[in-house]
């Protein structure tokens, strides 16, 4: 007869726990967190006065609204690992182009590349 102490030793985590975050997970949620920031700057940096805070407060929160749906982890529409992956990409690659319109072509560059290899070892760990 198995003991509840053989339960707790195996990979999944005890119900209504998650697994602990681990430096991927941070490094991943501030790649998220600087995509969002990236949006917002660039909103409020690239229009004219009217629409600098329509731009600046919309793109932001049209991401947001997109992650919250696809990629987060408790996503509202559960979708294929590689619908996800795609749907995060595409974030990553507004805030990489908004920081190439601003004219800070070495920030995007460097933001995608750490975001693209973040969100690859993320991605092989959940699927793992």
């Amino acid at each position: 007869m198995s003991s509840p102490a053989d339960h707790a030793s195996s990979a999944e985590p005890a119900p209504g726990t998650r697994a602990p975050l681990s430096a991927i997970d941070i490094l991943a949620f501030l790649c998220e967190l600087f995509a969002i920031v990236s949006l917002a700057i660039w909103g409020f940096a690239s229009w004219p006065l009217p629409w600098n805070i329509v731009a600046g407060i919309g793109a932001p929160l049209l991401a947001i609204l997109v992650w919250a749906l696809f990629v987060s982890p408790r996503a509202v529409v559960a979708v294929h690992p590689f619908v996800r992956a795609v749907v995060e990409l595409l974030v990553y690659a507004a805030a990489t182009i908004a920081w190439w319109s601003l004219g800070q072509a070495w920030t995007g560059l460097i933001f995608g590349v750490i975001a693209v290899t973040v969100g690859v070892i993320a991605g092989r760990r959940r699927l793992a």
